[in-house]
This record gives structure tokens, C-alpha cells and sequence, in this order.
């Protein structure tokens, strides 16, 4: 049985930013003192950084503190003089690898969605001849507000990448959605979108998390599948620059940095949300979808009673296999949660779907988890990865997979 070395892929989530130009937008948010630390890591990675400030950014953090940080000038208006024919809002764009405000406000954000310009940072995005990513940062209110998922629309259609907002405490004393990424999670994101790494052109879409099959408006079947395997593996495929779709269904997991979530509850949701993101170059199908669903759910709230109660069930779609079954099949990774044989179990599954790759695991072991023991089964053989966190496991998968891909 062929084992790999997998020692030198442990360290594979460091991040490079070798000889990389960023402009660093900073926008007004209590989230800009973050962005001082994004600023050091950065150039810490290896890259060159020119800061870029709004006037309200400069409410929160002086512009000495980037310029220490960066070891370059600052610029805070359209008409500072670096450039000496005032147009700086061009120059900088035209030898930057990239643009990134963070934090972006849901003001800037509306700016940008209008093709609005009326300071350096908002023109220089307008005139910008680079990739544009955007860090949000506001109030949970103002993140669901419907304008701001409008703009969000808009921004996404016209290829601005968004990385988070994550969950949590925010500085109003509310928790909820939009708090701006840690500045280690946008760094590492960066370093993916700008790295010729290994999956980079390659496009992934993907699936984790439970199902939800709804017997009437307020109950349901599921499983306990956190989604926490899928999501790792999504961030390790992002660290290799793949552009990653997860079809995700319902969990509490913030999407990783540079991964685009689509979220479902139904398997038949998520089949059709699959099938609508398809032609790609990988599908990995990481949840844990529900083999059955309820012939007829009630439309209403089924009354409780003491009489026997009888469930119809009928079979949901097999995504993966229908995926793998199509003329223009991307390469198919799946995974089997068994309770036991996983050997004979697995690796049966892998033939009768014809995967090239199927990643097996013991459920016992490994639901809810935040470690996993996974044994990877292909053409040649098994594969065992050693006991790990769930980001190193999936780490060393992406690994195998690139090696299966070329």
C-alpha cells in the first residue's frame, strides 16, 4: 500500500507576499485599527504597501501610524502632490498587483456599487487597473440592511472580490455579522489570490455542511454534520489559489477568506445550486447530504398526538453522482463517513461512482470534531494522513489532489 510523505505540506499556510505592490485602503470604521495590523503583516509577508486614507479613516487612526508601518508616504487627498502632475489616482494603480480597502465601509461600499469618485480612494478604484478587494466592517444592521446586500450584488457582478464580514462582538455592544476579518485571515487571503499556487486558474465548487429535509414548517431531518471538514478544506483550496464555491448547507461557520458561500437547506437545493455553478475544474462534495427526504411535507404545523405516525420517504438525488456522470465531468473528489469497514466500504463507493478520489473517515471519530483521521483512496491505493487538526487534513488533501491533477 503506497504511503506519502506528507511532512513538507504542515506548513503550507504561510503566508507570501514576495515583491507583491498593495494599495491598502483604509475607510472610517472603528475596524481601521485592524487594518495597522494588516498593514505589518503584510509587509512582514514581503510586500510593498502604499496606504491610502479617507478623511474619516483619519478620525480613528493618524496617518504617522501607516506611514511607520509601511516605512512610505501616506496619501489622504486627491490633491497631494506625490506625483507632480496630480494625478496620483492613476500612477498608483498602474504598478500596484492589487487594491484592498480595509475596512470598507457600507458608505464606501455604496460608492463603489455607483461608480461614485469624489476623493483619492474612490477614484483611484474607478481609475484602477488592478484587482479590487474589499474587507466590509459595519453594524449587523447595516450589513442585512437590503441596500447594502444590493451593493454587495452589484460589487460581486462586477468581479470585486469581498473576503468576510465574520460573526461576533462588535464595538456597539451588539453581535451578529460584520465585524471585519482578523488581519491574519485577509493576509492569508491575499497571499492565495496572488500566489501562482498550485490550483491557481482552477475553479472549485464544492459542498459541505448538513442537509435539512422538512417534514412540516418546524421539524425537519438532519444529521450532525458541523460542516467543519468541508469549510477546512474550502480554506486550504483558497490558500492554493483556486476561486472556491461552497454550496454550504445550514451551519454556524463564517465562509473562509476568498470563498464565495451559497447557502441551501434542502439536498435538492443544493443539487441545484451545484449543478448552476457547473462547468468547473474540481468538485469536491464534502456534506453530508440527506439520503432521503419526506414525500409530502405538511404545509402546517403537524399536531402532536398519541396516535402512531408513519413518514413516507423517498430518495433524494446523489449529487457527486450525478455530477461525475456528466459528459463534461470536472474531477470528482468524494468523501464516506463510515461507522465501520471503512476500507471495503469506501473504497466500494469509489468504484461504483468512478471518483478518482474518495477521502474516507470513521463518523464516530471525527463529527463535531475539530481533529480528524482521514485515509484518502484512489487508483493507487490507500493513502492514511496522519491524526491532524481539520485545516492540516485538508491541507495535505489539496495537496494530494494537486498531485493527482497534474
Amino acid at each position: 500500500m503506497p504511503v506519502l510523505s506528507w511532512k513538507c505540506a504542515l506548513g503550507s499556510g504561510v503566508v507570501s507576499l514576495t515583491h507583491k505592490k498593495i494599495i491598502l485602503g483604509v475607510t472610517g470604521g472603528i475596524a481601521a485599527y485592524k487594518a495597522a495590523e494588516l498593514c505589518r503583516l503584510l509587509v512582514k509577508a514581503g510586500a510593498e504597501v502604499r496606504v491610502v486614507m479617507t478623511a474619516a479613516a483619519q478620525q480613528f487612526v493618524a496617518p504617522l501610524t501607516f506611514q511607520a508601518l509601511s516605512g512610505q508616504p501616506v496619501l489622504t487627498s486627491l490633491w497631494d502632490a506625490a506625483s507632480g502632475d496630480g494625478m496620483e489616482h492613476i500612477h498608483l494603480s498602474r504598478t500596484a498587483d492589487l487594491v484592498l480597502v480595509a475596512p470598507a465601509s457600507a458608505d464606501f461600499l455604496a460608492k463603489l456599487a455607483h461608480g461614485r469618485a469624489d476623493d483619492l480612494l474612490s477614484t483611484l478604484c474607478l481609475a484602477r487597473s488592478c484587482r479590487l478587494v474589499v474587507a466590509p466592517a459595519m453594524n449587523r444592521e447595516m450589513w442585512a440592511a437590503l441596500a447594502t446586500r444590493r451593493n454587495l450584488e452589484q460589487l460581486v457582478a462586477d468581479d470585486v472580490t469581498v473576503l468576510g464580514p465574520a460573526a461576533g462582538e462588535q464595538a456597539c455592544g451588539e453581535t451578529g455579522l460584520g465585524r471585519m476579518l482578523e488581519a491574519s485571515e485577509i493576509a492569508a487571503a491575499l497571499s492565495g489570490l496572488l500566489s501562482a499556487g498550485p490550483l491557481a486558474g482552477k475553479r472549485i465548487v464544492m459542498t459541505a455542511g448538513p442537509t435539512f429535509e422538512a417534514i412540516d414548517p418546524v421539524r425537519g431531518l438532519t444529521n450532525r454534520s458541523s460542516g467543519k471538514m468541508g469549510y477546512a478544506v474550502a480554506q486550504a483550496a483558497a490558500e492554493a489559489g483556486a476561486e472556491v464555491i461552497l454550496v454550504s448547507g445550514p451551519t454556524c461557520l463564517t465562509p473562509p477568506a476568498g470563498v464565495r458561500r451559497i447557502a441551501v437547506e434542502s439536498a435538492a437545493e443544493m443539487r441545484a445550486a451545484v449543478l448552476a455553478e457547473l462547468p468547473g475544474d474540481v468538485f469536491i462534495a464534502v456534506a453530508a447530504v440527506a439520503d432521503y427526504r419526506v414525500d409530502g411535507a405538511a404545509t402546517q404545523k403537524i399536531k402532536k398526538s398519541t396516535d402512531p405516525f408513519t413518514l413516507q420517504l423517498i430518495a433524494n438525488p446523489d449529487i457527486l453522482a450525478e455530477v461525475a456522470a456528466l459528459p463534461d465531468a470536472p474531477f470528482c473528489v468524494g468523501f464516506a463517513a463510515e461507522t465501520e469497514r471503512l476500507a471495503e466500504y469506501a473504497e466500494a463507493k469509489r468504484l461504483r461512482k468512478k471518483l478518482p478520489l474518495l477521502v474516507g473517515n470513521l463518523a464516530q471519530d471525527t463529527l463535531g470534531q475539530d481533529a480528524a483521521e482521514l485515509v484518502l483512496f484512489d487508483a493507487q491505493g490507500q493513502h492514511p494522513l496522519p491524526h491532524a487538526d481539520k485545516l492540516t487534513q485538508a491541507r495535505l488533501l489539496v495537496r494530494h489532489l494537486v498531485t493527482l491533477l497534474n
